[in-house]
C-alpha cells in the first residue's frame, strides 16, 4: 500500500467538517422560510380573513412554481457554479420570504408563496448534486444524512424562535407573523451573500484541502462517475425519461406528502395535545418529535453506508413513519400522540438521505442535475397536494384524524414501492478503497 496517499475517510472527514455545517445552516433557513407558515397560521387567517381552503391552496402553491423551475436551476447550476448559484437562489428567496409579511389578501398569499417556489427552485437539488460532487458513493448516504439534520433542525431551533417572533406582536407597529417573515426571510438572505465566498464548486478548487488530498478525492469521484455511467442515462433528455428515475418521482412523491402534510399542521396538532394558543411554549414541544429526527438520522444512514442495506431501511423506516402518523391521530391521550409524531418525524426524515442514495448510483453530471431536480420537483409536488388532501379528507369524513390516514397511507405506499419496484445497482468496489479506508 502507498503510504504517501491520505486515507479517503480522513479526506472526507475534513470535507465533512468544512462543508456540512454551513450546507445545515442553509438548509435550516430553507426548511423554515417554506414551513414557518405552520406557525403564522392562525394569526395570518385572523388578520386576512383566509380560509382554511386557502390556506392549505396557498401552503401548497409553493411547490408548484419550486417545480416549474426546478430542472433549468439545476442545469443553470451544473453551468455557473455552485456558489455563484447558491447565493442567488437564497438572496431571491429570503427577500421573498420577507415580503410575505406584507400579504394581506388572498391573492398576495398565492402570488408570494408561488414566488417562493420559484426563488428557491433548485437549492435542495442542487446541494445533492453538489454533495455528489464531492463525497464518493462510499460516505454519501453520511453525508446526505447530516445535510437532512436541517429539516429537524429547523424546528429544533426555529420552533421557538418562531414562537418568539410571533409573541413579538404589536412591537413598532408590526404583527407578530409579520416580525416571523421578516427576519427569517432577511436571515437567509444574509447567508446567500456569505455562500459566495465560502462554498468551492468542486474539490480540485478547495485550497483548504492539500494537493494529496484533492488528487485522492478527485480519483475516487472519477471512479463512481464511470461506475454510474456504465449503469444509467449519460444525456439530460435520457435522464429526463429513464424509467427508473419516473419511478423514483412517485416515491418521493409520497414521501413529501406524508412529510409536509404533517410539517404544515404540526404546530395547530401540538397546540391542540397542549390545549394553548401557538406561541413559545408550543413552538418548545414542536420541537421533541425533531430532536428525535435528529438522532435516527444520525445513527442509521451511518449504519447503511456500512452494510449497504439502504433499500431495506428506507422502506423500514418509512413503514414506521405511516403507523405512528396513524396513531398521533387516533390516539386520545396527548403522550401517546406526541411519541407518535416523534417516531414519525424520525422515519420520513431519516428515509430520505436514504432514498438519494438510490439515483446516485447510476446518475452522473449533466443526467445526475436533470435526473435529480426532476425528481425533488416531480416529487415535492406531494407537498402541494397534501395540505389539500388532509384538509378535503377531515371536510368529508368530519374528523382530523382522517387527514392524518392520508398522510399515514402514503407513506406505507412510499415503502411498499421501494421494496418491490424500485433496484439499484450494487455498490461497486474500487481496488485499494477498502485498504485506504482502513489506514
Amino acid at each position: 500500500m502507498n503510504h504517501s496517499a491520505p486515507p479517503e475517510g480522513a479526506v472526507t472527514s475534513r470535507v465533512m467538517r468544512r462543508l456540512l455545517p454551513f450546507l445545515l445552516l442553509m438548509y435550516v433557513l430553507a426548511f423554515l422560510d417554506r414551513a414557518n407558515i405552520g406557525f403564522a397560521q392562525k394569526a395570518l387567517q385572523q388578520d386576512t380573513g383566509l380560509s382554511n381552503t386557502a390556506f392549505a391552496f396557498g401552503a401548497g402553491v409553493f411547490f408548484v412554481g419550486y417545480a416549474l423551475f426546478e430542472v433549468p436551476s439545476n442545469l443553470l447550476l451544473h453551468r455557473v457554479g455552485a456558489k455563484l448559484w447558491m447565493c442567488r437562489i437564497m438572496v431571491t428567496w429570503g427577500l421573498v420570504s420577507a415580503a410575505m409579511a406584507f400579504a394581506h389578501s388572498a391573492t398576495t398569499f398565492y402570488a408570494l408563496r408561488f414566488l417562493l417556489g420559484v426563488a428557491e427552485a433548485g437549492f435542495f437539488p442542487g446541494i445533492v448534486y453538489y454533495l455528489m460532487r464531492w463525497f464518493p458513493q462510499s460516505s454519501r448516504a453520511r453525508a446526505l444524512g447530516v445535510f437532512y439534520f436541517g429539516a429537524p433542525l429547523a424546528f429544533i431551533f426555529g420552533a421557538p424562535l418562531s414562537g418568539l417572533l410571533l409573541d413579538l406582536h404589536g412591537a413598532f407597529g408590526l404583527k407578530g407573523w409579520q416580525w416571523l417573515f421578516l427576519v427569517e426571510g432577511l436571515l437567509a438572505s444574509i447567508v446567500g451573500v456569505w455562500a459566495f465566498w465560502y462554498l468551492d464548486d468542486d474539490p480540485a478548487k478547495a485550497r483548504w484541502l492539500s494537493h494529496e488530498q484533492r488528487a485522492l478525492l478527485v480519483a475516487r469521484l472519477a471512479d463512481d462517475a464511470r461506475a454510474a455511467s456504465s449503469h444509467g442515462p449519460r444525456s439530460v433528455l435520457a435522464a429526463l425519461v429513464d424509467a427508473r428515475v419516473l419511478v423514483l418521482c412517485c416515491v418521493y412523491f409520497l414521501i413529501q406528502a406524508a412529510v409536509y402534510g404533517v410539517v404544515f399542521y404540526l404546530p395547530q396538532q401540538v397546540s391542540a395535545l397542549l390545549g394553548t394558543k401557538v406561541g413559545f411554549r408550543v413552538g418548545l414541544v414542536t420541537a421533541l418529535p425533531w430532536i428525535a429526527a435528529v438522532i435516527v438520522t444520525w445513527i442509521v444512514p451511518r449504519h447503511a453506508d456500512r452494510t449497504g442495506r439502504h433499500r431495506l431501511y428506507a422502506a423500514a423506516l418509512l413503514t414506521i413513519s405511516g403507523a405512528a402518523i396513524a396513531v398521533s391521530g387516533l390516539s386520545g391521550v396527548p403522550a401517546v400522540s406526541l411519541i407518535a409524531l416523534c417516531c414519525a418525524a424520525s422515519g420520513f426524515i431519516a428515509a430520505q438521505p436514504l432514498f438519494w442514495t438510490f439515483p446516485t448510483r447510476y446518475l452522473t453530471g449533466a443526467a445526475a442535475a436533470a435526473g435529480i431536480a426532476l425528481i425533488n420537483s416531480l416529487g415535492g409536488l406531494g407537498g402541494f397536494f397534501a395540505p389539500m388532501a388532509r384538509t378535503a379528507a377531515e371536510a368529508a369524513f368530519h374528523s382530523t384524524s382522517a387527514g392524518l390516514m392520508v398522510l399515514a397511507g402514503a407513506s406505507v405506499l412510499a415503502a411498499i414501492v421501494i421494496v418491490f419496484v424500485v433496484r439499484t445497482p450494487q455498490r461497486h468496489s474500487i481496488p485499494g478503497r477498502e485498504a485506504a479506508n482502513a489506514s
